[in-house]
């Protein structure tokens, strides 16, 4: 799963290596550097950069493979709001004050915080959820306006299959709790799938907030006393900053977790059923080098993943007392002993 979706990189990689503006056969890096100029852009990003640094390290290699390189042609301004979803607009603020030449924004939070400061800047988002939903394109076909890029996949395709490897993973499971931040319009359209994929499939969930750390600490003391067996978390940046922690409480309440990174279940959490957000993330250069040689982001259609990955942490599942399938284990593209 995980090859076939890197060699489709690898091909539209190669394709943008190709083509420069005016149907030049410049290798990219010959293009950029004959340019002469130095282009600033912003990287605007809701978790901190520790907790995304093999992401971020994908996007920086998929620019250096186009030509871009930090300190030759290019200069880089992260942003990092350290899981503060709020300070985003401040932080897209102040990039718009530096002028750079185009802004980054990774997830929902991010694009929309981009999008508010800046009409005329182009922003290239990465994996919102349901993009035309939330006002940040027109169209996936025609996004219009000053926003392109990637965007993830909604609906039953990804949050109603989470449920559905979770049922299995946990034969009699019946109650999920469903961990999010209110503030984030993808965590109130990905609450209101899981409740109705849920229903087909028998399961009650119940969304329960958290927004800080403290917060987090709340909302598992409530799944105890809802008595959830099961948790989903979802992808807001203050779950991604604090995994170690989600991980750990899950585990003390004895509750299977459906994370939405594998770097997640890596942390300790039981399960991610996501896309390979290293791996995808490198789509997002493309769109950075095409905009840099003059491409209009309203042109440039919003490209969706197509394949999903499973990740299966066995220790905590052990530590559960779970007996994972082994039909899911044959299906698992990362297993963790």
């Amino acid at each position: 799963m995980v090859l076939r979706m890197r060699r489709r990189q690898l091909l539209g990689g190669a394709a943008s290596a190709v083509l420069a503006p005016a149907g030049s056969l410049l290798p990219p890096a010959a293009w950029a550097q004959s340019t002469g100029k130095v282009w600033r852009i912003g990287y605007l990003s809701a978790p901190s950069r520790a907790s995304v640094s093999a992401a971020v390290e994908s996007f920086l290699s998929a620019l250096r493979a186009l030509g871009w390189v930090e300190g030759r042609n290019l200069v880089i301004e992260f942003r990092w709001a350290e899981g503060q979803v709020s300070r985003l607009p401040e932080l897209a603020a102040e990039l718009v004050r530096l002028k750079v030449d185009l802004i980054v924004a990774p997830a929902s939070s991010a694009a929309l915080a981009a999008k508010q400061a800046t009409s005329s800047i182009p922003i290239v988002m990465i994996f919102p959820v349901d993009p035309v939903a939330s006002g940040l394109v027109a169209s996936l076909s025609r996004p219009g306006g000053n926003v392109t890029g990637t965007a993830s996949a909604v609906g039953t395709e990804l949050f109603g299959k989470q449920l559905q490897v979770l049922q299995e993973a946990v034969p009699n499971v019946t109650r999920i709790a469903f961990l999010h931040t209110p503030e984030d319009p993808a965590d109130t359209s990905q609450a209101a799938t899981l409740e109705a994929a849920g229903r087909t499939l028998g399961l009650r969930l119940r969304a329960v907030p958290a927004r800080t750390p403290e917060e987090i600490d709340s909302a598992f003391a409530t799944m105890a006393k809802q008595r959830d067996e099961a948790v989903i978390v979802s992808r807001a940046a203050i779950f991604l900053v604090n995994d170690a922690k989600v991980a750990e409480l899950a585990l003390q309440g004895h509750l299977a977790s459906m994370t939405a990174f594998r770097e997640s279940v890596q942390a300790g959490g039981l399960m991610s059923y996501a896309v390979n957000q290293s791996a995808f993330i490198g789509r997002a250069a493309s769109y950075v080098d095409r905009i840099l040689k003059g491409a209009q982001p309203a042109d440039l259609p919003v490209e969706q993943p197509t394949q999903f990955e499973l990740a299966i942490n066995l220790k905590t599942a052990r530590a559960l007392g779970l007996k994972i399938p082994s039909s899911l284990l044959l299906r698992a593209d990362e297993v963790i002993q």
